[in-house]
């Protein structure tokens, strides 16, 4: 009996040894990437960028990072490329690598499924779009439907922390992106969620929604300006009775503000000129009238001049703010201002650093919502 079960031992212990070695022929293989870092901030704001393309001839990243400050990859012999970008202000950036002369969402990146990955630098955690220990508001996805489109869309929608156990009725601002984004801009590379949750905590602004609508609106003729009007119709028909419909807000003109960037200022622009009554805030980031169209300017010269007082006694608020000259909006924003000069509209203008990105959009956030409904 003893030998029989050193047999069957012996022959187990067999097995074992041939289903280890016929494994080796099917098991994946580990490569560097299982625990690769894409990215690697360090501690004086540097970046690592890495991706492992143990094939490719050539690598490259792009995106918001500094055009000053080309990053130049080498090829390590365990095929991971790597290149470093110097000493970065801190912010969130977007960026891309390009393998080949093929861009390529950052496989390793959790949010590169619907946006840009991100990137964010600030290795103190104390800037003021940062992810600190403070009561944080919920960012909701939601979906209506557009009437003047006849379609659903989607918008974002922030509420402070303690919204739903609450039975405040709070005061609203639309916050609209700028083109060729979409309505999880804001929430995303904007960090809009994270400022409002800061300030709040803080109790620098008074509790508000923020309701952050999609302002793309693909056209038929493929002109990216006839979005402009169709939105602001979208806005007043669609996205306001939505969300009176379905949060706890004020619907009056006092309790309501509308902000926008580049393309979404001039939304903004369009919605509140046509509809003054029903705004007491407006902010127009880093945009202007329709650039270099004079048709359009002679319009809005003559409906200025028509409308001055109109506007100087509805908006408690109208402010103009860029990123500095190096704003591409910048020249196109003073020719608009002309004309409010011109008609007597009065109005704030402000500048901050950035240019025309999202390191200046979210100052103007973060400026902006200190400001509304005091």
């Amino acid at each position: 009996m003893f030998s029989m079960k050193k047999i069957i031992a012996t022959l187990c212990a067999m097995l074992m040894l041939a289903c280890a070695a016929g494994a080796q022929g099917w098991f994946r293989q580990p490569t560097p990437n299982d625990t690769l870092r894409s990215t690697i901030v360090l501690p004086d704001k540097s970046v690592v960028f890495q991706i492992y393309a143990p094939k490719a001839e050539k690598v490259a990243v792009t995106g918001d990072l500094p055009w000053d400050k080309p990053v130049t990859f080498t090829k390590e012999e365990n095929g991971v490329w790597k290149g470093r970008i110097s000493k970065l202000v801190s912010g969130i950036y977007r960026y891309k690598f390009v393998i080949d002369g093929i861009q390529v969402y950052d496989p390793k990146a959790p949010d590169a499924s619907e946006t840009s990955a991100l990137l964010t630098v600030d290795p103190s955690g104390n800037e003021f779009f940062a992810m600190k220990n403070v009561p944080h508001g919920a960012v909701a996805e939601r979906y209506y439907w557009s009437e003047p489109l006849g379609q659903l869309r989607r918008l974002h929608v922030w509420t402070p922390a303690g919204y739903e156990k609450s039975s405040d009725t709070l005061p609203v601002l639309y916050l609209v992106h700028g083109g060729g984004d979409t309505d999880v801009s804001w929430p995303g590379v904007g960090a809009a969620g994270l400022i409002l949750d800061n300030l709040m905590a803080e109790g620098k602004m008074v509790p508000m929604v923020v309701v952050m609508p999609n302002g793309s609106i693909e056209m038929p003729d493929g002109n990216m300006m006839g979005e402009v009007p169709v939105f602001a119709e979208d806005m007043v028909k669609s996205i306001i009775p939505f969300i009176e419909d379905n949060y706890r807000v004020h619907t009056d003109q006092a309790n309501r503000a509308m902000a926008g960037l580049s393309m979404g200022g001039m939304e903004t622009l369009e919605t509140t000129l046509n509809n003054p009554e029903m705004f007491s805030y407006v902010w127009v980031l880093s945009a202007s009238f329709a650039p270099g169209n004079k048709e359009v300017y002679e319009y809005e010269r003559v409906r200025l001049k028509k409308e001055a007082d109109r506007y100087n006694r509805n908006f408690k608020q109208l402010v103009f703010t860029q990123g500095g000259p190096s704003d591409i909006a910048y020249n196109n924003c003073k020719e608009t201002l002309k004309l409010f000069d011109e008609a007597g509209v009065k109005y704030e203008y402000h500048e901050v650093s950035g240019g025309h990105s999202w390191e200046a959009w979210r100052q103007n956030l973060h400026a902006l919502a200190q400001r509304l409904f005091k």
